[in-house]
């Protein structure tokens, strides 16, 4: 079975965990209340066909303490070495965190829970990897992490 085609259901099987943390974030319409400083860490375990479940651990926009725990996958677009690969990635999952005040920046939050969906860029080097995630209409973070 090639590792490039997806098969439904995906294989039970871990190729290999993926840890990041958060490096850079910028808001694209920046307020005083807005914090770039996410403090996220970010465990993935992967399958050989590039399905993907996952938890992060942050800070939100507003330094409140936020999960999102999801699914998803990887599109390999370039891989010009055996060591590189450029990629993208869509994930989606349910959000918690955003409370009180802030509770409705994010839609559909019901109880400070509410769905999201995750796109980004990245990038795979040997056990190295990095990643530009946009969130929504509010901003991009730049995450990097190391391969188990």
């Amino acid at each position: 079975m090639s590792e490039q085609q997806p098969n439904w259901p995906p294989q039970r099987e871990v190729s290999h965990v993926l840890l990041q943390t958060s490096l850079y974030t910028r808001h694209f319409n920046p307020q005083p209340d807005h914090n770039n400083h996410q403090e996220l860490i970010s465990l993935e375990l992967h399958n050989p066909q590039r399905w993907l479940v996952g938890g992060a651990r942050f800070l939100n926009s507003f330094d409140q303490e936020a999960i999102y725990l999801y699914a998803g996958r990887e599109f390999p677009f370039w891989e010009p070495s055996d060591n590189v690969t450029v990629r993208a990635k869509l994930t989606a999952g349910i959000l918690q965190g955003y409370r009180g005040e802030y509770q409705d920046n994010i839609p559909f939050n019901r109880y400070g829970t509410a769905p999201a969906a995750l796109p980004s860029l990245g990038m795979q080097w040997g056990r190295f990897e990095a990643d530009l995630i946009v969130f929504g209409t509010a901003g991009a973070m730049i995450l990097g992490g190391i391969r188990f």
